[in-house]
């Protein structure tokens, strides 16, 4: 794994039209995974975001999405 991000999620040969960026980490990429499956899965009973839910209450929940692709990267070896 090239660094703590697990390095590019859909990389591609560096060439003089895409240059070295490869888009997004494989790490921002298992993050917005973990959200969409939670926000998908959402219900009343099982609890949900408003549209009025706070900016505080709405960081932690990303940084918990961070927290899983980031065990998801160390189960991954």
């Amino acid at each position: 794994m090239p660094d703590k991000t697990g390095g590019a999620a859909f990389p591609v040969p560096a060439t003089e039209l895409h240059g070295t960026d490869t888009g997004m980490s494989l790490r921002d990429y298992l993050a917005a995974k973990a959200m969409q499956g939670d926000l998908a899965s959402q219900s009343v009973s099982l609890g949900h975001f408003d549209n009025d839910a706070s900016d505080e209450s709405l960081v932690n929940r990303a940084n918990f999405y961070y927290r899983m692709a980031d065990a998801m990267l160390k189960a991954r070896g």
